[in-house]
């Protein structure tokens, strides 16, 4: 049998590695982090113990990627859905909708991200935070921002401010409440994205009144 070529191994290991990504957020999602090993993760992914040590050099480094993961194919799900546009505003609507969602639908999942954070390991850069990154940095290049690399920094700030609001243990902010700010820091209407409900809460406008992102 002749040796496999090294695109065939690269995509071996590509294929390896989002199996343990994807392992990770199914039973951290499922667990919490402390009741997950890197034993249960390589189990679940059918790799063996050491490809993990081999990929990521722990397991709070394991998590952030997998959660970058997972954050960013969902955007790109978001982003790219039917019917398709090119509309700015539609687009950082979709952006918005689709990483306040995720806090929503999978809390434990992301609190336990935005932990890790916030603790000595600090933030993770790694491919998968930097796939995401470049779609959140198109989507307010596409939606008119005069600097990109800025803005994107800021709604990135912003969305992080508004995860850890809804994320809260006994005092979470309502989700439409936090949707309908930021919506309206970018001058974004509510019927854009996917909204919560057919009119923003009281005390919110339609649109921003406020200067957002150029």
């Amino acid at each position: 049998m002749s040796p496999r070529s090294p695109s065939v191994n690269e995509e071996l290991r590509r294929r390896s590695r989002e199996r343990l990504l994807q392992a990770t957020v199914d039973l951290v999602g499922e667990r919490g982090y402390e009741a997950t090993t890197l034993a249960d993760i390589a189990d679940r992914a059918g790799s063996a113990r050491g490809l993990v040590s081999y990929y990521f050099p722990g397991k709070r480094q394991l998590l952030q990627s997998a959660v970058h993961r997972l954050m960013h194919l969902t955007l790109q799900e978001a982003l790219e859905r039917e019917p398709r546009t090119e509309d700015g505003d539609e687009l950082l609507a979709r952006a918005i909708d689709a990483i306040l969602g995720l806090a929503r639908d999978r809390p434990v999942l992301m609190r336990t991200h935005m932990a890790g954070i916030l603790q000595a390991e600090g933030f993770v850069q790694c491919p998968e935070q930097q796939r995401l990154a470049f779609l959140l940095r198109d989507t307010v290049d596409r939606h008119g921002a005069a600097d990109a690399e800025t803005d994107y920094r800021m709604l990135r700030a912003l969305l992080m401010g508004a995860v850890f609001a809804l994320l809260i243990p006994g005092a979470p902010m309502p989700f439409a409440r936090l949707r309908a700010e930021l919506f309206q820091r970018y001058g974004l209407d509510w019927k854009l994205g996917v909204p919560p409900g057919d009119e923003p809460p009281d005390g919110t406008s339609q649109a921003g009144a406020g200067p957002g992102v150029p």
